[in-house]
């Protein structure tokens, strides 16, 4: 009996791995509606590749944040802000920017404001060109700066002391000790604060407390009563705008992390259980607080992704799938190398976590730099009521005939297992040289289950990546 092989709902991996082992690692999935809405069916397709545009040139340089100021791309490469030119292959030297941290940025148009964590903050400007450290002493007056956003004329930072102050209004430069705010329902420490349409949310680690510009001579901010968030923050780096919404890694008093998106006058769940395992082992670790998100929009879709220890983990919002993005990087296998990502010249641009190199990131793009992507998908085990079966068919419904100069003969490969963590040896099959549109991918004689088993398959060419459906000839044995 031939049945469809449900591989394409995304990342879904069970602590108890026969039960579910739903990898998909560098493919999305993507729905294939009619004009009324409904769903015919879903496909997978390849995530983004990456090409090298500029160069600082210095190794182990890796990218601390970037922002798109006066409609040109800036970045904090090692200790130096760089802006990659409108050419796409000039990058310009503006100064140096002290630390190893991620860095918090926002701008009001005519300054841009780097924030090195707890230590230094810098004011750009252009015309000319201008970077200076914010020498004021009430800049640090209630305590040393850790996040910054802006607001309705404002710099507003938060501090490591529960409170937040502000800049003087459309200055950067100027601050004044009496001109803090504290979020005071809850003691909780104040982690970072976020800008949200006309809302300022400051955020604990156990609490979210919303606050509005009220105007007046004193200082401008007030809470907003009744107006609490149930979830904190755990990752000051974590949130990332969501379409119109957002999105964060937090949790409340006793709970374990999730990923929560903002919603009306509250925040919903959105992680899944494996995706709660996976914080909960960042958390383990001691490494979740250096999460960071990122978030871009692409045909459609709006995606989030959070930059783990080891993989990247991504939420597509318009069809609430996950999936996991890695890099090969000279044979290890990390998380998607890209440290930060905004959009300018019309462009996806990346910082990178390894060195110096500005790139551009696209679907188009086959390869990351000059490294392979590796795309690998598995589905829901195969049962037959506790009783064996065979499948002596198997076929994958790619885009065939995708080969090119780069990937004469593509192949994609296939494995089995009956745990989730121990596979058979690989077996191959062409995709299609170029022109071969018609060809079929199937394996035959795929041996005998005892009871359960999990198909995957692994797509490892610089071609175009599809799949549209895999289906699979079932046949019961008695037991």
């Amino acid at each position: 009996m031939i049945v469809p092989m449900q591989m394409t709902d995304g990342f879904y991996e069970s602590r108890a791995m026969p039960l579910s082992s739903e990898t998909c690692i560098n493919w999305y999935p993507i729905e294939n509606k009619l004009s009324t809405g409904e769903v015919l069916s879903i496909s997978l397709l390849g995530t983004p590749g990456l090409e090298q545009l500029a160069t600082s040139g210095v190794l182990n340089q890796i990218n601390r944040g970037a922002w798109t100021f006066k409609d040109k791309a800036y970045f904090v490469n090692g200790t130096g802000l760089y802006r990659l030119e409108s050419d796409l292959t000039t990058l310009t030297s503006l100064g140096t920017i002290a630390g190893t941290s991620r860095v918090s940025i926002a701008d009001n148009g005519t300054q841009m404001l780097i924030l090195v964590p707890g230590s230094t903050g810098y004011i750009f400007t252009t015309g000319p060109d201008n970077l200076s450290a914010i020498t004021d002493p009430d800049f640090t007056a209630n305590g040393n700066p850790q996040t910054v956003v802006f607001m309705d004329g404002y710099f507003v930072l938060s501090t490591d002391t529960k409170k937040f102050i502000t800049s003087a209004l459309n200055d950067g430069t100027n601050y004044l000790a009496t001109d803090f705010g504290s979020a005071e329902s809850n003691p909780d420490a104040i982690v970072a604060v976020f800008r949200h349409k006309s809302s300022l949310f400051v955020f604990g680690t156990e609490t979210g407390e919303v606050f509005a510009n009220v105007g007046g001579s004193s200082f401008p901010f007030q809470r907003q009563q009744g107006f609490i968030l149930s979830k904190g923050l755990i990752a000051p780096n974590s949130i990332a705008i969501a379409g119109d919404s957002f999105m964060y890694i937090g949790n409340g008093r006793g709970e374990g992390p999730s990923v929560w998106g903002f919603s009306g006058n509250t925040v919903v769940k959105i992680s899944t259980p494996a995706i709660d395992e996976l914080l909960k082992t960042e958390l383990k670790n001691g490494v979740l607080a250096d999460v960071f998100a990122y978030s871009y929009s692409h045909d459609g879709s709006y995606f989030v992704g959070w930059s783990l220890a080891e993989k990247t983990v991504v939420y597509d919002q318009n069809n609430g799938r996950w999936h996991e993005r890695k890099s090969d990087i000279d044979g290890t296998i990390t998380s998607w190398r890209p440290n930060s990502l905004i959009a300018a010249y019309g462009l996806l641009l990346v910082g990178d976590s390894i060195d110096g190199r500005i790139g551009k990131c696209d679907v188009d793009i086959l390869t990351e730099y000059t490294e392979t992507i590796e795309r690998t998908v598995s589905g829901r085990p195969f049962q037959n009521q506790g009783a064996p079966f065979t499948v002596p068919f198997i076929e994958i419904t790619m885009e065939s005939g995708v080969g090119n100069a780069a990937s004469t003969d593509p192949m994609v490969r296939m494995d089995r297992s009956k745990d989730g963590k121990t596979w058979s040896d690989e077996r191959a099959r062409a995709v299609g040289k170029v022109g071969e549109y018609d060809r079929r991918i199937a394996w035959r004689q795929n041996g005998r289950a005892s009871r359960s088993e999990i198909f995957r398959f692994k797509y490892a060419e610089p071609c175009k990546a599809v799949i549209t459906k895999v289906e699979a000839d079932v046949r019961p044995l008695r037991a």
